[in-house]
């Protein structure tokens, strides 16, 4: 396996070799990801105040949450961030509130 900077390192002549922009983003927005955006704020949620005796509990508890999910929790949730993702380009990147 490479270290982290070796890939990082590697990327970087890729992508200019090829001609790629780099585009300047956070290292970390959580109002663009999509997982931070729709999903991990119900599954906290969910799981609040539950303990499992193992990580085997918790795997079975995650399967079930996820299987019971109805598709329009989905659908939503992708276009709540469709809707997010234009604000971001309509304020030119700037911060988008929730």
């Amino acid at each position: 396996m490479f270290p982290s900077h070796g890939v990082a390192n590697l990327t970087q002549q890729w992508l200019q070799r090829y001609g790629w922009e780099i585009l300047p983003h956070p290292a970390h927005s959580p109002d663009l990801a999509p997982s931070d955006f729709h999903l991990f704020g119900p599954l906290k949620r969910h799981l609040g105040g539950m303990a499992f005796e193992t990580e085997d509990d918790l795997i079975s508890e995650l399967r079930n949450w996820f299987d019971n999910l109805d598709v329009d929790f989905f659908r939503v949730g992708i276009n709540l961030l469709l809707s997010r993702w234009q604000k971001c380009i309509d304020l030119h990147g700037d911060y988008v509130e929730k």
